[in-house]
């Protein structure tokens, strides 16, 4: 008979987050030695990885912080049911993840996953966890701002999951009441750049491109187009670049009025939605 209890079983269940039958074949299989049945379940979860390779990871959190050093770090872990994701060890292992990733000062995906913990890698690390628990699991989006001061945001989309929404504002200045205010409207309003000076210019021309095609297709006076265009251009500017958005809390004014007035100058923001 092998050499453990009940109580083996539970303990060892509640450190890892895996099934009874599958935790008490494995302290069997290894005459009761905790340690070789860890390795039994994660190799059987190793194995159970590679099957998993194909299928989507729709759910997962947002998690960021202030590295304390002119930069901070954002990122996205996605997993593939809520009931994982809201799990202890699921959030465990982001805030895991993204201390060493933080710490690895990483700023793209290949470089987070390489990042070191625990005497291995932030991928290997995801990898082992997914093999125990049963689900993929990817780091999948990274993002590393750098500026004076931070505001961080985390909005939950729901009251019983980790937070899906995440912005991360740098900016100047004093006021954090207001740079909390702009995170929270970059979450809602998702823009894509911080100035107009940020869009791309292959974007603005085809943009014009519609534009113009929608204009005469209405009818508009040749005279009139030119002036037309730019109008409807920055209609497209004032939908995708931050400091030309109405701001939430108030659309008559523009974020850049808003920040303005506080004296508060942001100079980037990442924002990420778990799935997007």
């Amino acid at each position: 008979m092998a050499n453990f209890t009940l109580a083996d079983v539970k303990e060892l269940r509640e450190q890892l987050g895996t099934g009874m039958v599958d935790t008490k074949k494995a302290l069997e299989e290894a005459d009761g030695d905790k340690e070789k049945a860890v390795e039994i379940l994660r190799l059987k979860g190793a194995k159970g990885n590679a099957k998993r390779a194909d299928r989507s990871t729709s759910e997962g959190l947002v998690a960021a912080k202030d590295n304390g050093n002119g930069t901070a770090t954002l990122i996205e872990l996605a997993t593939e049911t809520d009931f994982v994701a809201k799990g202890d060890k699921f959030i465990a292992l982001s805030e895991k993840v993204l201390d060493a990733v933080a710490a690895a000062g990483a700023s793209t995906l290949e470089e987070a996953l390489a990042a070191p913990v625990d005497g291995t890698t932030v991928k290997e690390t995801i990898d082992g966890v997914a093999a125990i628990l049963g689900e993929k699991m990817e780091l999948r989006k990274v993002a590393l701002l750098k500026g004076a001061n931070f505001e961080i945001y985390l909005h939950r989309t729901s009251q019983d999951l980790p937070p899906q929404v995440g912005v991360v504002v740098a900016y100047e200045g004093d006021d954090a009441a207001t740079a909390r205010g702009i995170a929270q409207h970059i979450a809602m309003f998702d823009p894509q750049y911080l100035t107009r000076e940020d869009v791309p210019a292959e974007a603005i021309d085809k943009e014009r491109v519609i534009v113009e095609e929608i204009s005469r297709s209405e009818g508009k006076p040749e005279a009139a187009l030119p002036k037309i265009i730019e109008g409807r251009l920055t209609g497209f500017f004032k939908q995708i670049v931050l400091l030309e958005q109405d701001y939430a809390r108030d659309n008559k004014q523009t974020v850049k009025k808003i920040a303005d007035a506080a004296n508060v100058n942001v100079v980037d923001f990442g924002r990420i939605r778990v799935g997007a």
